[in-house]
């Protein structure tokens, strides 16, 4: 399983966010400026992210946008499902509805697939944004981490290119 782009940036636009003092109002242009997001991808997830209740925004000369509570009471599950929707890993267990799988009406997993749904929304609840904003530990790092040259806000596809 891997994030999308886009709730790759979306993490990465939070992270941005909270490494700023809180309640400072920042605009989605100097969000990308800082992240290298792309502008029109921030203006989109911005405006998601504050559908969501993650920021709060406000226009005019001192606009822009704040988280609207504490990182440490924002999680990593909190971002994900305002990009992607509910985290649901087949997309039969997210609802009880038939889908339209071959297997459907006679799958034995699917009943058990709300369950693994839950633990992995609850390892994601389980990260705050404030977790993620912290200096990664020595030998904490995965073998796909970007090095300590590589910036600290990189998307985590952004090595993927490079080998």
């Amino acid at each position: 399983m891997r994030l999308s782009h886009l709730a790759d940036y979306a993490v990465v636009l939070m992270t941005a966010a909270a490494r700023r003092p809180a309640g400072e109002r920042l605009s989605a242009t100097a969000l990308s400026e800082k992240t290298g997001v792309p502008l029109p991808t921030a203006q989109k997830l911005m405006g998601q992210l504050a559908g969501a209740g993650l920021f709060d925004s406000a226009r005019g000369p001192s606009g822009g946008f704040a988280l609207s509570r504490p990182a440490s009471a924002i999680s990593l599950a909190d971002i994900v499902e305002a990009v992607e929707g509910p985290i649901a890993m087949t997309m039969c267990s997210g609802s009880d509805e038939a889908s339209d799988c071959a297997l459907d009406a006679h799958c034995r997993v699917k009943p058990h697939m709300g369950v693994v749904s839950n633990a992995v929304r609850g390892a994601l609840g389980a990260v705050s944004l404030e977790h993620l904003c912290s200096p990664v530990e020595a030998g904490a790092q995965t073998r796909n981490a970007p090095s300590s040259a590589s910036p600290d806000w990189a998307p985590a596809f952004a090595g993927a290119h490079r080998k």
